[in-house]
């Protein structure tokens, strides 16, 4: 660990209550010397996908540290708390989904331990603050040097819990995929990968969005005009005309829907977990 250690903080705890600060006192009084980076408390409550998502795009940009994360609407129940190793970091948090995507983008799994090691935790721990009292605690120590194995006992990394694959499914016209997250801007982002969209036209086509769960088909524009959506393939945001849709490679590398001055999400009407079809 660096002489000058770092811990980042996710967590859907928001800004209206203690419950930050809480976390940030803990680490000020057993690592005072630690830098605290807060990625976000901002991620909707108990949705663990936007933390995963979050995290794992954030932390390859983050000092090498310790990533507490902590969506936990398991919190006091039979749910695992543990701590992975990676070579790019360490992270700490619930067994419950929300780590192992953030470990792959650091390099991938090489240790996990379960946080059982009562000397690591707070004397009185919570049966609903375990962001307080175990996993501040635990990123103190790791940051401060302790060695991992002390935290618990070993783990093996194939029990993790992992969040199911989202879907990608490429065929011949194009490719299907979820809508992985939604950001502050309401820009749309599918869980396919940007190199996706190479080879289909520059101006593609969006029709109207299916229920909740459904299909959103985005194809090329025919050359009767069929009622739809126009959008551009394009780079920036400014390649589509003012509240114009543009479809994009985003900053993670994600194929991406925009509306250049506006929000996507709400001209589109999806969520996280629909399906939006890109097709040329």
């Amino acid at each position: 660990m660096p002489a000058a250690p770092c811990i980042s903080l996710t967590t859907d705890y928001g800004l209206a209550d203690g419950f930050v600060a809480a976390c940030h006192g803990v680490i000020a009084t057993l690592a005072p010397a630690a830098r605290v980076i807060d990625v976000t408390h901002l991620v909707p409550p108990a949705d663990v996908r936007r933390g995963a998502t979050v995290l794992a795009q954030t932390v390859p940009y983050l000092p090498v540290g310790v990533h507490v994360a902590v969506v936990d609407p398991g919190v006091g129940t039979a749910r695992r708390g543990v701590a992975l190793a990676a070579p790019g970091g360490l992270l700490v948090g619930p067994d419950n989904g929300l780590l192992p995507d953030a470990a792959e983008a650091l390099g991938g799994v090489s240790g996990v331990v379960e946080l059982t090691n009562p000397a690591w935790l707070a004397p009185r721990v919570s049966r609903t603050f375990h962001g307080r009292d175990i996993f501040a605690p635990v990123a103190a120590r790791l940051a401060l040097g302790a060695p991992l194995a002390e935290a618990g006992p070993a783990v093996d990394p194939a029990t993790l819990v992992r969040l199911p694959e989202p879907v990608v499914r490429v065929d011949a016209h194009g490719f299907t995929a979820e809508v992985l997250t939604v950001d502050h801007f309401g820009n749309v982002q599918l869980a396919a990968a940007a190199d996706l969209l190479d080879g289909l036209p520059q101006t593609v086509r969006l029709t109207a969005p299916a229920p909740r769960g459904g299909e959103v088909t985005v194809s090329d524009v025919d050359d009767n005009g069929a009622a739809g959506r126009s959008a551009v393939r394009g780079w920036t945001f400014g390649d589509a005309p003012p509240g114009g849709l543009l479809v994009h490679a985003d900053s993670a590398g994600r194929v991406a829907i925009a509306v250049n001055g506006g929000r996507a999400v709400d001209l589109l009407g999806v969520a996280a977990g629909d399906l939006v079809r890109v097709s040329g």
